[in-house]
């Protein structure tokens, strides 16, 4: 009778935690690697499914600052595309967004935040890594390679 109880009590929260779950909010799976037939993935854009949050205790997010990022850090979607091209994938939830760029040296993220309420997205932080094995990369090298400036 004693490992009934215990899981019982183990799953007696689940309940609890699924209503926590936005059930807007579907996930969305895109391969980071080329297809079996070599052609490269398409970008996916996720419409987003709530409305902005409410702008009363607006807290505009940190702007990541180190060298080599000045020409993306506080940059809007259209130019970071003017720059770097088409993004591998667009992934927008509630304000925020998320432009991801990728070549042969190195895959991009870009996040970007409004800085106010209302206003357009603008990036605020970068992450870089390798593209054949996923390890950590310099953020501005990846900037450098995939931008070429």
């Amino acid at each position: 009778m004693r490992p009934f109880r215990q899981i019982l009590a183990a799953i007696a929260p689940l309940p609890l935690l699924a209503a926590c779950v936005s059930a807007g909010s579907a996930p969305v799976l895109v391969p980071d690697r080329p297809s079996s037939s070599g052609a490269p993935t398409q970008a996916v854009r996720v419409p987003p499914s709530d409305p902005a949050p409410p702008t009363s205790g607006f807290i505009p997010p940190p702007l990541m600052r180190a060298p080599g990022l000045e020409n993306v850090i506080g940059v809007g979607a259209a130019q970071l595309e003017r720059r770097f091209g088409k993004p591998r994938l667009d992934v927008i939830e509630g304000d925020a967004r998320k432009l991801q760029f990728a070549g042969e040296p190195c895959v991009l993220d870009i996040f970007l935040y409004p800085l106010r309420p209302g206003a357009d997205p603008v990036a605020t932080h970068i992450e870089a890594r390798r593209a054949s094995d996923g390890l950590d990369v310099d953020r501005a090298a990846c900037v450098k390679a995939l931008g070429g400036r």
